[in-house]
């Protein structure tokens, strides 16, 4: 059966919660017999994300699906391109390093992700391909993700998935930050492992 590794992350800077997390609980609720799914939760960290990314790699998946929250967007962004470039936020462009000194400038994902877009908007969810994952932890681990499966010469593909503020975040927030209901993520992302478990 085909496998899937699908990551998420833990709360970092003012956030209580992250909708990645948030989306990935509401999607165990309710799984496709297959693929065959395996999910992590990764700290916000570049070193000991890089760590358990190669950890978790080495059980050579068919697919990764990395998830992360972005609250600058009201609709899921697949992402095409990992760039070969860090920072840590608050640092200028001129202090960002590689993530992988001597590693090629960047990686596109070969998955189907306009077709996966399109899917998902058919069931009345806002999305896009997107061709810019930043600069900071998601963009490193879509990086990352391509990068070990060329050097190790692993089969998997992968690609990372932006998500909306939830909700329930933003209660208390005077800012008005575009949301989108985790239950809505997960049926996203489970129109993504349907198409998976057809391979």
């Amino acid at each position: 059966m085909t496998r899937v590794l699908i990551t998420a992350f833990e709360p970092f800077d003012r956030w209580s919660e992250n909708s990645s997390w948030l989306a990935l609980l509401e999607l165990t609720r309710s799984l496709p017999e297959a693929p065959k799914v395996v999910t992590r939760r990764y700290p916000v960290h570049f070193a000991k994300a890089k760590e358990r990314l190669s950890e978790d790699l080495a059980a050579d998946y068919d697919f990764a699906l990395h998830l992360g929250q972005s609250s600058q967007t009201g609709r899921i962004e697949l992402e095409a391109i990992g760039l070969n470039v860090g920072g840590e936020p608050g640092q200028s462009p001129d202090q960002f390093q590689s993530l992988i000194p001597g590693g090629p400038a960047a990686y596109r994902t070969a998955l189907p992700l306009a077709r996966w877009a399109s899917l998902i908007r058919e069931d009345g969810i806002p999305a896009q391909v997107s061709y810019h994952a930043g600069t900071y932890l998601c963009n490193a681990v879509l990086y990352l993700s391509q990068h070990v499966a060329a050097e190790k010469k692993l089969k998997t593909r992968s690609t990372f998935i932006h998500l909306p503020l939830a909700p329930q975040q933003v209660l208390g927030e005077r800012q008005n930050w575009p949301t989108l209901p985790s239950e809505m993520c997960a049926r996203g992302i489970r129109k993504i492992l349907e198409e998976l478990g057809r391979e």
